[in-house]
């Protein structure tokens, strides 16, 4: 490990980007920005209505198509992290995002040329779940499936590319590293908001074809100013891979398992000073997962290699990505919350009184409600809530990352309740009188709650997992955020089959909640209770496991009276693993005044390192 030949990779990635100070920021980001304009424009549009594609065009029941589209949404976002692992080691993130660019494009082709051929789609058949078999299903599940690795793949690298164009160890760059998160949101949302009232209403009026072809044209158009914005970007080029220093300690823990600890840390293997690139590189010994320690034990006359001992920094990196597991847990039970908005919610929509004047709304084309809250919400959050909480709190993003997602867990139990009282009030009036169903504006309650509760938690989790990652390893690590989404889609699906297989055995109609095609005959409202009282019980875990997290670094303050307005407000304080040190810097905060204040803590904090 200590040899030139290991430090080289690292070394040579470390200084491109440090070589391309006067590139970056948000002209570089902008470009970014862009591409998530016109891609999500494109894909939240099909993530909406594609379930009413598979009922209504390739003649899959309720459960059926529901399923579809929420395992095309978990292979989605599962498939993030290839792209996350080929831009960590084989291709910076910049060539990454091209090349699964293309493979999206090229599967929106193959959808909109399946749309358009009525040969290439199904004929009806009843009491089975799917119509679709022989070469349609070849051509169906290859573009379904080659749109979730491109999509996948750009998601893995797209995010930690935007980061990168910001220095997050410069105070002055750490507040504009926040701000890129929320834009990042903010075109999001814009591009979503267009998608799910432009696109749809184009496909479900005007053909399915013409939606799709939309689609391709603005993610080609999309990906092409994304490629025109190459001279402005910081290129981080891939260093190590980060799936095998994970493995080399692992391994090397396990090898040298029999081993007993050293009495000091400071006797455990670590290169020194001058054998790394920057100082911040060096990540301090922290107590937690002590049996990861060993692998950094030299043995006696042992020449340090690889595979035969790992610094303190690399056991120190692995800790940190198993301290994330809990986190990444305690959101999936939100994002199978999400699925049920753009699945079952959909569905209900498309039973309900559709009319604004004259004009019929499309069904999916309700989270425009929610987008629409989070397009002027989101500029109020950044220019009014996120300076105010800063100067309280010191945090350059205002709250702490972790903060943001507990409140995005709180709305999302609050979203499914809503939802199950919608839903029976529906449920009552259209058993009553079928011919005059309730407004679809009543769905606005539960997609408006969840808005902001995604607004919350989608930013804060990016935001934790890029800061929080070693150099190294931001693209998988920033995949975590997708890899939640998708475990989210995937357990919805488990649940619903699950839910129907028991309830049909204990029901006296002996049919599941959520059997069939028709809503009124259902127990839907059962099942969004069943996600509420499930979502407080995961709310309870996620603060357990919240507030057991060490944070990797202190983030840099903004000046001494936000540090001794910190101090006095425990609650709002970052923990770091400087462990005592951190103590001391809070103590010494609190002691002192003005000028020496600021010393004070600039002294403890260089002490720290």
């Amino acid at each position: 490990m200590g040899d030139e030949e290991t430090k080289k990779p690292a070394y040579e990635a470390l200084k491109t980007w440090n070589g391309n100070k006067e590139k970056g920021g948000f002209r570089a980001s902008s470009f970014l920005f862009v591409l998530v304009l016109f891609e999500n424009m494109a894909f939240v549009a099909n993530m909406v209505s594609l379930v009413l594609y598979f009922s209504q065009q390739m003649h899959f029941d309720l459960a059926g198509s529901a399923n579809t589209l929420t395992n095309f949404m978990g292979a989605t976002f599962l498939l993030s992290i290839v792209g996350a692992f080929i831009s960590d080691t084989y291709l910076d993130r910049f060539h990454t995002c091209l090349i699964f660019g293309l493979l999206e494009v090229l599967a929106l082709v193959m959808m909109t040329i399946q749309a358009h051929d009525s040969k290439l789609k199904p004929s009806p058949c009843n009491n089975k779940s799917t119509c679709v078999k022989g070469g349609i299903a070849v051509m169906f599940y290859a573009s379904l499936y080659l749109l979730a690795l491109g999509n996948g793949g750009v998601r893995g690298a797209l995010a930690p590319l935007g980061a990168d164009q910001f220095d997050h160890k410069d105070p002055k760059e750490a507040k504009a590293l926040a701000s890129y998160f929320n834009y990042l949101l903010l075109s999001t949302t814009v591009g979503a908001a267009v998608g799910v009232t432009i696109i749809v209403w184009v496909s479900t009026n005007r053909g399915w074809w013409k939606g799709f072809f939309i689609c391709t044209m603005a993610t080609a158009v999309g990906f092409s100013v994304f490629a025109l914005g190459k001279p402005f970007y910081r290129l981080q080029q891939p260093g190590d891979g980060p799936i095998i220093r994970i493995a080399q300690v692992i391994i090397v823990s396990f090898k040298n398992r029999k081993m007993s600890l050293p009495e000091s840390p400071t006797e455990l293997y670590e290169i020194t000073e001058k054998d790394f690139v920057s100082q911040n590189e060096k990540i301090p010994h922290t107590t937690q997962f002590s049996c990861l320690d060993k692998a950094a034990i030299l043995g006696a006359d042992t020449k340090p290699s690889p595979w035969t001992v790992c610094t303190v920094t690399q056991v120190e990196e692995v800790k940190i990505l198993t301290r994330m597991m809990p986190i990444i847990a305690s959101t999936i039970i939100m994002n199978t919350c999400l699925a049920q908005l753009q699945t079952f919610s959909v569905q209900q929509g498309y039973r309900m009184n559709r009319l604004l004047n004259k004009f019929e709304v499309p069904a999916p084309s309700v989270p425009v409600i929610p987008l629409v809250f989070m397009s002027i919400l989101l500029p109020i959050y950044e220019f009014v809530f996120v300076p105010a909480a800063r100067k309280l709190t010191g945090h350059p993003s205002g709250i702490t990352q972790l903060q943001r997602v507990g409140v995005g867990l709180v709305l999302s139990a609050v979203s499914m309740a809503v939802a199950a009282l919608v839903e029976v009030r529906r449920k009552q009036h259209s058993l009553k009188n079928p011919l005059k169903p309730i407004s679809l504006f009543w769905l606005s309650f539960q997609y408006g709650i969840f808005g902001i509760a995604d607004m919350f938690t989608l930013v804060g989790l990016l935001e934790f997992f890029y800061k929080e990652a070693p150099v190294y390893m931001r693209s998988l690590s920033t995949s975590f955020t997708w890899i939640s989404l998708s475990l989210g889609y995937f357990l919805s699906t488990v649940f619903i089959d699950i839910i129907n297989s028991v309830t049909k055995r204990v029901t006296k109609s002996k049919q599941g909640w959520l059997h069939g095609q028709d809503l009124d005959h259902n127990n839907l409202d059962l099942f969004y209770w069943f996600l509420a009282i499930l979502s407080c019980l995961n709310f309870v875990n996620y603060l357990y496991w919240s507030s057991w997290y060490k944070y990797k670094t202190e983030e840099p303050k903004i000046d001494s009276s936000v540090a001794m307005s910190v101090s006095k407000l425990p609650f709002l304080k970052e923990e770091s693993n400087a462990g005592n040190e951190g103590k001391e810097a809070s103590s010494c905060v609190e002691n002192t005044q003005g000028e020496e204040a600021s010393s004070c803590v600039e002294n403890t904090q260089g002490e720290a390192k």
